[in-house]
């Protein structure tokens, strides 16, 4: 759908589409997998609930921040070299693992992160253009 609306839509709307979306996939995946944790952790009642939510607000701001940074360096960048391809992804990819990554301030993390967000990111967009 973005190619269709290339130079046509702003870099910044095209962002927050894909925050609003990839941040409500993230809280449909909290709220489907924080139940469990939670029983496993043995709360119950107030605390169940409390922590279902935070696990629910955590998963979509995490998501979405991921989905945002990405779609905004991918879009920034396809604006600045005039190019379509897979550089693009890549370096937006790496670009979104290393800013998740960098609240652990472990350097092995984040270059790590950076890398396996960027190969994901490079390989979806290669099978996108096959």
């Amino acid at each position: 759908m973005e190619d269709d609306l290339d130079g046509v839509v702003p870099c910044s709307s095209l962002a927050v589409d894909s925050i609003l979306r990839v941040g409500t996939a993230g809280a449909i995946w909290g709220l489907c997998t924080s139940p469990y944790d939670a029983r496993k952790q043995g709360l119950k009642g107030v605390a169940h609930a409390a922590f279902v939510a935070r696990s629910i607000g955590g998963f979509g701001f995490q998501c979405g921040l991921v989905a945002g940074i990405f779609t905004a360096t991918r879009c920034g960048l396809r604006r600045y070299r005039k190019k379509n391809d897979s550089v693009n992804g890549l370096i937006a990819g790496a670009v979104a693992g290393a800013a998740v990554a960098a609240r652990t301030r472990n350097w092995t993390q984040v270059v790590g992160t950076a890398c396996l967000v960027s190969a994901f990111s490079a390989a979806a967009d290669f099978s996108r253009t096959i």
